[in-house]
């Protein structure tokens, strides 16, 4: 029987390792790629137009690429549980096709639509190709239970052997004897709007670093992959959160949006490594591509994981509700430039080096300003490119010692951490040009500057730069004892675990945390 097949692009944005548009295209009369702007997403998340940009971009790249293989794209703006039903019948479709997603409202929201196939008759083939693994199997093959370390989640995988190959990019001889029917008006009914056609205020636009798209993240992993010597010796802790530019690979958005899949990356870096000496995980590139699959597995294991209350895994701490200083973190006004020129850039540009993040989180919650987590993943969702809901919700659990790490005692300094790598503060004058004129010995407490000096750099601490909003020295020492005593709170149960955690905790990051917590 040949079909008409719908393939439903929702993040796996590429051509290449697409398994579900492979199997869209076997035993295929007509093939319909589709992308439909689902209103759930800007009504219940935050998409700041930096990440509205990189989609459409994306968007117009896949568009291109369908063009060569003689299809196209055809976007819908509207709910998939009515959108879908229609276009069921207008195309006499008999096949849907699409990447699995893990996230709670991909989940309701493919149940919905795979029960409504059934009822048009349409047979529905989802594939894995957003995770190196399946993450289902990960909890069964660790009997049941979500790994709750790292090194657990290593172990399961090792067990499981090496993630799938990558599958080659469908070709015009996979397309031959389909087609994809199209109408001379096709620009207008199922064209890739602009941010305009969105309602979007585009007057908010950063600079343009990171173009969204296959064809642009292919390019950036054949860059990175020619630096044998970089990428073998990499180690994430090692990589500069202030440099001028990334010190790191940023495929992150890339790989968020599916414009580059994770397998794919996974075999590359493998090609590199053969028969070299490299480093490994945590640290190492493969290494970062298995915290994105424990964040993903621990999201999929643990209910309400982007909350606090109901998060059995989660701390539950009286965090302060301080709408001020959540406004002063938020637009970069705490009156520490270390802090402010991070915002700065990840507003600007939606990128930011996972220290800087780091940095920004711990000032957020449990080392200065004793504000939730949960404030924090918002600000995170609306700004970052990469913002994935499993990692954002993760990452800010992990940050505040909230859950995973529990060394809550140790607590980055606004002030002499960002000192390490940018002694001179080139970071802070790029990001806050107002305390440029600043020099090396006050460039990171301007506050300390005598009055004479502010005046020659051309900037009244008070006036044109605001004054820190809070004592690090005595905030941060009060705010350890209140982590301690939400500590001492929890059953007896989560502290069996936390211990048993500690036992399996890997050496080399228990010492590296220990070194980082003397300095």
């Amino acid at each position: 029987m040949s079909h008409n097949t719908i393939h439903w692009f929702r993040k796996g944005l590429r051509l290449h390792d697409n398994p579900a548009l492979i199997a869209a295209l076997k035993d295929c009369r007509h093939i319909y790629p589709l992308f439909l702007l689902d209103p759930w997403f800007p009504k219940n998340t935050r998409i700041g137009i930096n990440r509205w940009r990189f989609l459409i971009e994306a968007l117009k790249d896949l568009d291109s690429s369908l063009k060569k293989l003689n299809s196209r794209l055809f976007v819908v703006r509207g709910s998939p549980t009515e959108v879908l039903p229609k276009l069921f019948k207008q195309w006499k479709i008999t096949r849907l096709t699409f990447e699995v997603d893990t996230e709670p409202y991909s989940q309701s929201r493919d149940k919905e639509v795979m029960k409504l196939a059934k009822e048009y008759g349409v047979e529905v083939t989802p594939k894995i190709s957003h995770t190196l693994y399946n993450i289902d199997r990960i909890i069964d093959e660790n009997n049941g239970k979500t790994p709750m370390t790292y090194i657990r989640l290593q172990s399961v995988v090792k067990a499981m052997g090496h993630p799938k190959k990558p599958i080659p990019a469908p070709t015009n001889e996979d397309m031959r004897g389909v087609s994809t029917p199209l109408s001379d008006d096709h620009e207008e009914k199922f064209g890739i709007p602009t941010l305009e056609d969105l309602g979007l205020d585009t007057s908010s636009l950063g600079p343009h670093l990171f173009p969204g798209g296959e064809q642009e993240a292919l390019r950036r992993l054949d860059e990175h992959m020619e630096r044998t010597n970089w990428v073998c010796k990499f180690e994430k802790p090692k990589t500069s959160p202030n440099s001028l530019i990334p010190s790191t690979t940023v495929l992150s958005p890339y790989v968020r949006f599916g414009c580059l899949s994770a397998r794919t990356f996974w075999w590359r870096l493998a090609d590199v490594y053969r028969g070299k000496t490299h480093s490994d995980p945590p640290v190492s590139l493969h290494g970062q591509l298995l915290w994105r699959e424990f964040f993903y597995t621990t999201a999929v294991g643990i209910p309400n994981f982007n909350k606090m209350e109901g998060n059995s895994a989660c701390v539950q701490v009286d965090w302060d509700n301080n709408p001020e200083h959540l406004a002063a973190w938020r637009e970069a006004r705490t009156g520490f430039p270390f802090i402010d020129a991070i915002m700065t850039q990840l507003r600007q540009e939606g990128w930011i080096h996972h220290l800087a993040r780091h940095a920004v989180a711990c000032f957020l919650t449990r080392g200065d300003l004793w504000i939730s987590w949960e404030e924090g993943q918002k600000v995170f969702e609306e700004l970052l490119l990469d913002s994935d809901w499993s990692l954002n919700a993760g990452n800010w659990q992990w940050l505040s010692a909230s859950t995973f790490f529990h060394q809550y005692f140790r607590v980055y300094s606004p002030i002499a951490f960002g000192k390490k790598t940018d002694k001179h503060g080139d970071y802070i004058k790029k990001y806050l040009p107002v305390l440029k004129k600043f020099s090396t010995e006050y460039i990171y407490e301007p506050w300390k500057a005598p009055r004479s000096v502010q005046e020659r750099a051309g900037c009244i601490v008070g006036k044109d730069y605001p004054r820190p909003i809070v004592d690090h020295e005595v905030v941060h020492k009060k705010n350890i004892l209140r982590m301690k005593a939400a500590y001492a709170k929890r059953s007896p149960e989560d502290k069996t675990i936390n211990k048993g955690e500690k036992r399996k905790a890997s050496p080399s990051i228990k010492e590296m945390f220990q070194k980082k917590a003397k300095r």
